[in-house]
């Protein structure tokens, strides 16, 4: 069949197609391709094949194509994947070597993302979980400063454990409280003037908030250390929002535990948690179910964004708003992929 406008395969399950699109994003994104699927369910192999050699685009929550089937996609400009992250089921190799650009959604989580690791700074910092606990058997303290647990976010030194897009978008968040930003980041050169890059001994022994944001590959697992965490400072945040992989849990816990830190966090090693965990009743914890960026139009970033590379695309030019896979690391990234999806539960 010709087209006259670029075909685009969208197939979102398991996420919905208003999850990612505001109707305002999926009526621009229609007026410049032709979009199959989008059905909210998964599209039948046999159709991606039949559509494949005019595709100019294949948008999944998990793109599957071997090298075969990158060698019928004649047309392919892009993949791109909106579940959060490059897994296995593509021949990356194949789309490197064709010049087809693999893209991720991972940057379109950032805004609903960074605004939970702020929400939790705040509440780890001011006692909010731990006074709204208190209430409920009359133990809460009235017009206490509460000097052995809470501190003001004002002119803090904050450290970040990777500073990708969702760092970056909590450091903008946290402007108006002027914070001394350390950063770590494996996979960066320098950053802007405001943030200090240096080692995670440093960070961890300088910083009273220091948030684990780094992507998970096989280089970042247990970043966070058991002997980091002991160099933490006494009371200090811990916000974990990236991958439990990224950080010894344990040592986390039984360092809150200890009441030698605080520990807030959106993930965890096994989800969802055992009702019988004991973690559900640890001391200095405060426990989100992996909801990070689970808000009401949300994740619609994502669908702004694929719009955008897709007019970049189609008008030659080099800007991308989504994440692009490197040759040299998405083999990493995707070995930790495969090996969280192997662990219990998760």
């Amino acid at each position: 069949m010709t087209l006259m406008k670029p075909l685009l395969i969208l197939d979102n399950h398991f996420r919905t197609r208003k999850e990612l699109f505001s109707d305002e994003t999926f009526a621009a994104l229609s007026d410049i391709c032709v979009i199959e699927g989008g059905q909210d369910q998964p599209m039948a192999r046999e159709t991606i094949n039949r559509l494949l050699p005019e595709a100019a685009f294949y948008v999944a929550s998990r793109p599957e194509l071997t090298a075969e089937e990158v060698g019928s996609a004649t047309n392919l400009k892009a993949t791109i994947e909106v579940a959060g992250a490059f897994r296995e089921g593509l021949d990356y190799a194949t789309c490197f070597q064709r010049g087809i650009e693999v893209l991720s959604c991972s940057p379109g989580f950032r805004n609903s993302v960074a605004e939970m690791t702020l929400a939790m700074m705040l509440a780890g910092a001011r006692g909010l979980v731990q006074e709204h606990e208190a209430f409920r058997d009359g133990s809460e303290r009235w017009l206490d400063d509460r000097e052995d647990t809470d501190f003001s976010l004002h002119r803090q030194t904050i450290g970040f454990i990777g500073y990708g897009q969702i760092s970056r978008e909590t450091h903008r968040l946290l402007a108006p409280f002027s914070p001394n930003v350390l950063a770590y980041d494996p996979f960066l050169q320098d950053a802007s003037p405001d943030v200090t890059l240096t080692d995670l001994q440093t960070l961890a022994e300088n910083c009273r908030v220091v948030v684990v944001a780094t992507v998970p590959s096989e280089s970042t697992r247990g970043l966070l250390s058991a002997d980091l965490i002991k160099r933490l400072q006494a009371g200090a945040l811990v916000v974990l929002i990236s991958r439990a992989w990224c950080a010894d849990f344990p040592a986390l816990v039984q360092a809150a535990e200890s009441s030698c830190i605080q520990l807030a966090t959106d993930v965890f090693p096994d989800e969802p948690l055992a009702p019988e965990d004991p973690l559900r009743a640890s001391r200095n914890v405060i426990l989100s179910p992996h909801r990070a960026a689970a808000v009401p139009g949300g994740r619609q970033l994502i669908g702004d964004m694929i719009l955008h590379d897709v007019q970049a695309i189609l008008g030659g030019r080099s800007e991308r708003q989504l994440k692009r896979a490197e040759p040299s690391l998405v083999e990493d990234l995707v070995a930790a992929q495969r090996q969280m999806s192997a662990m219990p539960n998760t």
